[in-house]
């Protein structure tokens, strides 16, 4: 997917006006999201920070009927923590996690390959001492629902942790 295909060339840019891949290879727009609360998330299956997964299922479930939506994308530029393919990974959620929040497929975060919307929330959430960069898997953008990005938060936060942030937007 091009960089044209994924971010609008006019407009206000909004979380909403990119799209990604499903596990499944199928497109996945985020504006099929519009109006919810999105905690994107790079997420890895064999990190430390893994155990998160179920943190993540458990934010999912707890508020998802009041309008958040928790986004994985899978990314194997740490340590090469995410070996597998999507089906790997998408049996791996579901067997070790019982994962059922969207998981997209593999993608970059940083350098020249990342993902145009990881590029995008970098940018307008900047991570220690102005860092755009992502330092690693697990790291998770609150994104309120008007599509801009209101949260960074660092691998080592615990999902529950986020809860305030959450309610505070939903």
């Amino acid at each position: 997917m091009s960089a044209a295909q994924a971010r609008p060339t006019t407009g206000p840019t909004t979380a909403y006006d990119f799209t990604a891949q499903g596990l499944e290879d199928q497109a996945a727009p985020l504006d099929a999201y519009r109006g919810k609360v999105l905690l994107i998330v790079n997420t890895a299956s064999q990190c430390g920070f893994t155990p998160q997964y179920a943190g993540l299922e458990a934010l999912w479930r707890k508020y998802r009927d009041r309008g958040l939506v928790v986004l994985g994308f899978p990314c194997n530029q740490f340590g090469g923590q995410e070996p597998g393919d999507s089906a790997e990974i998408a049996n791996f959620c579901a067997l070790t996690y019982d994962v059922s929040f969207p998981m997209m497929a593999k993608i970059d975060v940083n350098g020249p390959e990342a993902h145009p919307l990881y590029a995008w929330m970098k940018h307008q959430k900047r991570g220690l001492l102005g860092s755009e960069s992502v330092k690693w898997n697990f790291t998770k953008f609150l994104v309120g629902r008007d599509g801009e990005v209101i949260g960074r938060y660092s691998p080592t936060t615990e999902p529950k942790a986020l809860e305030r942030a959450i309610e505070a937007v939903l």
